[in-house]
C-alpha cells in the first residue's frame, strides 16, 4: 500500500494523494484551498490536517470510509451567536480513534480556536444548567441538542445532549452562545464571537467523514440529515441521485426568528424553508420559510409575524450544514462521495444558516442555470407573507414530479395558501409553460381573513407575459404581475376557488367553453382552421384574438352550414382564441396553435 509520509506543509495550491499517511506530531496545513485524496487517511496519535481560511477535503473512496487513527482534522464552521435560536447541524467528523471507518459525533468534540492549530475544548454544560451556552470558555447548553430520525412528531425528537451518539449523516439541533469571543484566528477580521449579531465559530476535531453514509428515512416522515463531510455538499447530486428513491427529492431548512429571545417553545417563531434542486446544473428554487408560534407541546399556535426572507442559494450545504428530508419509502438514502464538491460558502451559491455569513474571501466559480419561474405572495391577514414558487420545465409534468414538486412541509396553520396538486399541498409546483394552463391554488383561512395576493419576483419569465387569479366565486381575472388582488375570506378551506392563470379570458369576453355543439381543427401543414357543426347551429359571429385580447379576425352572418374552413396562412406562430357565437346565443372558446 502506497503511504506518503508529511512532515509540516503549507499547502498554497491544490493537491491531490493517493493516500494520505499523517504520522505522529506533524501535521498538515491548508488554507483557502482543497486537499483531494483519492483513497483513505492514516492519521496517527497528534497527526493532524488543518482547514484554515475556507479549505476543504474531498476524498474519491468509492464504498465506505477507510479513514482510520487518533489524530484529528480540525476545521472551523461559524453558527448563530445568539443563545437563544437554533441552527440545525450536521458534522463533518467523528470521534478520532484506531478503529477503520466513520465514529459518532457529540458536541464535546467542538473547540474553541485559541491559534491557528489550538483550541481547547468545549464544556458540555448539564442538561439544566442555566439553559444557557457561552462563549468564552465555550460552554454549549447540552438542553438542546437533539436527533430527529424518521418521525412525525415533535415528541420524537431524541436528546442527545453531551454524549458521542451522533451517527455520520445524521443532523442535530443545536443552540448558540452569548458572550463575545474577541480572538481573530484566521487573520481576516473574523473573530471567534463579536456578540450581537454576529457568529460563533467551532473547531469540529475528530476523523473525517468519509465514503458512503446511510441515513434512516420512512414513509410520510421526516430525518434531519446534512452535510456530513469537510467539504460542500452538491444538495442537487444528492437530492437527484438516482439510487436515493425513498425520498422526495426536496430538502427543508429551518429559520427561526432571531428577533424574540426566549427559550419557551411557545415563544418561537420559526419554519421551514424549501429547496428544489429541479435539475443536477441548476440553481434550483429555495422559498424561504414564514415563521409560525408554537404550544408547549410542539403543536402550531397561531401564525406570526412576517416571512422570514432569507432567500438562501442552496445548491451547495457548507460544511456542518443540516436539512430535513421526506421520506416517500422506508429504508435509507445514501450520501456518498461524488456528492462532495469543493465550492466555498462565500459563493454565490451556497449559504449556512445563521446570524450572518461570517465568511469573506472570494469564491470558485459555477456556471449559472437558473430555473424559469415565479415567486407568488400572499400577504395573510396583514400579518404575514406566505411565498409559493411557479416553476416552468419542459420536462415537468401536470402530475408529481420528484426533485421539482414540492409538498409543504407544515400543513396545518389557520391561515395559508398553497398550491393544490393530488389532492396534497405544495409550496413549489412545476409545470410545462403553457399559457392557456390554470394551476389550481388552495386557500385556508380563519374568519374575516384578508389575502392580497402579488407577484414577488420573476426568473427567466417572458416580461411581457401577465399572471392572473381567477376567482371563481364571481368567475373574475385580476392581474398580479404588477398589482395585488385584495379578496375578505369567510372561515375555511379553499382548494377549488382560485387558479393562477396566464389569460384574462373575461377581457376576451369569452366566459365559458361549449365543445358539445361545435368541433375545431387546425392544419398546420394546408394552413386552415375548420370549425365542423354538425348540429347545423346558425353562427352569427367568429372571431379569432391574439393571447394579448386584441381581435384580428371576424366574419359574420355565416348561418348554418356543417363545415366552415378559413386560411390561417398570414397569421404568425403563436397561441390564439377563437371565439364563436350562435344566434341562441351558444358561445364557443377555444385555442389555437398556429404553427409556420
Amino acid at each position: 500500500m502506497k503511504k506518503l509520509f508529511i512532515s509540516i506543509i503549507a499547502l498554497i495550491s491544490v493537491s491531490s494523494f493517493a493516500q494520505l499517511y499523517v504520522s505522529s506530531n506533524n501535521y498538515v496545513f491548508v488554507r483557502d484551498n482543497v486537499l483531494y485524496v483519492n483513497q483513505g487517511i492514516n492519521l496517527q496519535t497528534d497527526g493532524n490536517i488543518y482547514l484554515r481560511n475556507e479549505a476543504q477535503l474531498v476524498q474519491g473512496t468509492l464504498g465506505t470510509s477507510t479513514n482510520v487513527g487518533a489524530g484529528k482534522l480540525s476545521v472551523f464552521q461559524e453558527g448563530t451567536s445568539d443563545n437563544f435560536d437554533y441552527n440545525y447541524w450536521s458534522s463533518p467528523i467523528g470521534n478520532a480513534s484506531a478503529s477503520v471507518g466513520n465514529e459518532p459525533f457529540g458536541i464535546t468534540l467542538l473547540n474553541r480556536p485559541t491559534t491557528l492549530t489550538a483550541s481547547t475544548q468545549a464544556i458540555a454544560l448539564p442538561y439544566d444548567y442555566a439553559l444557557n451556552g457561552v462563549a468564552n470558555p465555550l460552554q454549549i447548553a447540552s438542553r438542546w441538542v437533539y436527533r430527529f430520525v424518521a418521525s412525525s412528531a415533535y415528541a420524537q425528537w431524541i436528546y442527545a445532549g453531551g454524549t458521542t451518539t451522533i451517527l455520520p449523516g445524521e443532523g442535530f439541533t443545536m443552540k448558540g452562545t452569548s458572550g463575545t469571543d474577541n480572538l481573530n484566528i484566521e487573520g481576516n477580521g473574523v473573530l471567534n464571537n463579536p456578540g450581537g449579531t454576529g457568529a460563533q465559530r467551532y473547531d469540529f476535531r475528530g476523523k473525517p467523514n468519509d465514503g458512503n453514509i446511510p441515513v434512516t428515512v420512512a414513509l410520510n416522515n421526516s430525518t434531519l440529515t446534512g452535510n456530513p463531510y469537510p467539504s460542500a455538499l452538491h444538495v442537487n447530486a444528492f437530492l437527484l441521485d438516482p439510487l436515493n428513491t425513498s425520498i422526495n427529492r426536496i430538502a427543508y431548512y429551518w429559520e427561526q426568528d432571531k428577533s424574540i429571545n426566549s427559550h419557551y417553545l411557545d415563544q418561537y417563531r420559526g419554519g421551514y424553508g424549501t429547496y428544489a434542486p429541479t435539475a443536477l446544473a441548476s440553481t434550483g428554487i429555495y422559498v424561504p420559510a414564514y415563521f409560525n408560534s408554537y404550544n408547549a407541546d410542539g403543536s402550531l399556535n397561531t401564525t406570526g409575524t412576517v416571512s422570514s426572507g432569507s432567500t438562501v442559494n442552496r445548491k451547495y450545504a457548507p460544511i456542518g450544514q443540516g436539512f430535513m428530508v421526506y421520506g416517500t419509502a422506508n429504508g435509507t438514502v445514501t450520501l456518498r462521495n461524488s456528492h462532495r464538491a469543493y465550492y466555498k460558502e462565500s459563493g454565490p451559491f451556497s449559504g449556512f444558516e445563521r446570524n450572518s455569513n461570517a465568511q469573506n474571501s472570494i469564491t470558485v466559480q459555477d456556471s449559472v442555470i437558473e430555473t424559469s419561474h415565479i415567486r407568488i405572495n400572499t400577504i395573510l391577514n396583514n400579518e404575514f407573507t406566505k411565498q409559493i414558487a411557479l416553476a416552468f420545465l419542459p420536462e415537468a409534468t401536470d402530475g408529481i414530479d420528484p426533485g421539482i414538486d414540492a409538498i409543504s412541509f407544515i400543513s396545518d396553520v389557520p391561515n395559508d395558501t398553497y398550491f393544490f396538486l393530488d389532492n396534497t399541498e405544495y409550496t413549489i409546483q412545476g409545470i410545462p409553460f403553457d399559457v392557456s394552463k390554470r394551476v389550481a391554488l388552495g386557500v385556508k383561512s380563519s374568519e374575516g381573513s384578508t389575502l392580497k395576493f402579488y407577484i414577488a419576483e420573476t426568473v427567466n419569465f417572458d416580461e411581457s407575459q401577465d399572471v392572473f387569479i381567477y376567482d371563481a366565486l364571481d368567475e373574475s381575472y385580476h392581474s398580479i404581475k404588477n398589482n395585488e388582488y385584495e379578496v375578505t375570506m369567510s372561515a375555511g378551506v379553499f382548494n377549488n376557488r382560485f387558479e393562477v392563470t396566464f389569460t384574462d379570458n373575461s377581457a376576451l369576453g369569452v366566459p365559458e367553453i361549449n365543445t358539445i355543439d361545435f368541433m375545431v381543427s387546425q392544419n398546420n401543414a394546408l394552413e386552415t382552421l375548420t370549425i365542423h357543426n354538425p348540429k347545423l347551429r346558425d353562427v352569427q359571429t367568429v372571431s379569432i384574438f391574439d393571447i394579448g385580447g386584441k381581435r384580428i379576425f371576424k366574419k359574420e352572418n355565416l348561418q348554418a352550414n356543417e363545415t366552415y374552413q378559413f386560411s390561417t396562412s398570414g397569421f404568425s406562430t403563436g397561441v390564439y382564441i377563437l371565439k364563436m357565437t350562435t344566434k341562441e346565443e351558444i358561445t364557443l372558446t377555444q385555442k389555437v396553435i398556429i404553427s409556420k
